[in-house]
């Protein structure tokens, strides 16, 4: 089910032949994907499938034993900090806000990176815009706000580094479904304002629904890839993923 992307659109971003082990457990073997510029990327797959490694691994904060990430054709380092400096950042499963801190500061957090933030001022208002509710709660630590509200948090803190990609790791985890619908709204919108996004997901209707192309992986490896519209209705991502062969 594959497609030739690279000559339909630029790669942007490209992960190669991933492999990661914890001790005797193989938990990524040979894993590739690309990621065209504009784009929403999907990987979906079962609980302990890799998904979180993958983004971990990209990230530099879990060592791989082989493989390598490309944005733009260059090579990224494998030190968090300097991953995001070069245009990648993540918003991490479980949101991982900084709970002493205030919603402001966490957000200049997120910008630390850059170094220079001449116009940090333009940035916060670009996550106020997108996300109301935190400008609301400028001044409250980060620990008392709601789940939903942790999250915008968490994907608000990422766009402050101003990534050419964005890695969103199991935005909807723990969410009612009303909050997950205005997220997944508002991620669709910093997608349109230039945004590229990697996103890994649990909820694979969700996911499959918002991006433009999905791979499945399944005990650490690739098993399926191709258009979002195309994987929502094929019968066994439907029957493993989405609740039944007649989903």
């Amino acid at each position: 089910m594959s497609e030739p992307i690279a000559n339909v659109k630029e790669v942007l971003f490209e992960v190669e032949d991933f492999h990661v082990s914890y001790g005797a457990i193989r938990a990524l073997s040979g894993v590739s994907l690309k990621v065209c510029k504009g784009e929403i990327v999907c990987v979906i797959g079962s609980n302990g499938a890799g998904k979180s490694t993958l983004m971990n691994s990209v990230m530099g904060m879990v060592r791989r034993e082989k493989g390598r990430v490309l944005l733009d054709g260059i090579e990224l380092d494998r030190v968090p900090y300097k991953v995001v400096q070069q245009g990648v950042s993540l918003s991490p499963e479980g949101r991982r806000v900084f709970a002493p801190l205030t919603v402001l500061e966490n957000l200049k957090m997120g910008a630390f990176p850059r170094g220079k933030t001449n116009d940090l001022d333009e940035d916060l208002e670009w996550v106020f815009n997108l996300f109301p509710r935190l400008k609301e709660r400028i001044s409250q630590y980060a620990g008392t706000l709601s789940g939903g509200e942790q999250q915008m948090l968490a994907i608000g803190r990422a766009l402050m580094s101003r990534p050419k990609v964005l890695l969103l790791d199991e935005p909807s985890l723990g969410l009612a479904p009303i909050i997950i619908k205005d997220i997944f709204k508002e991620l669709r919108r910093i997608n349109e304002e230039g945004v590229t996004i990697l996103l890994v997901e649990q909820n694979a209707r969700q996911a499959l629904l918002l991006s433009d192309r999905g791979y499945v992986i399944q005990t650490g490896k690739i098993v399926m890839e191709g258009p979002s519209k195309e994987l929502m209705e094929n019968k066994d991502i439907k029957a493993a993923y989405l609740g039944g062969a007649h989903a």
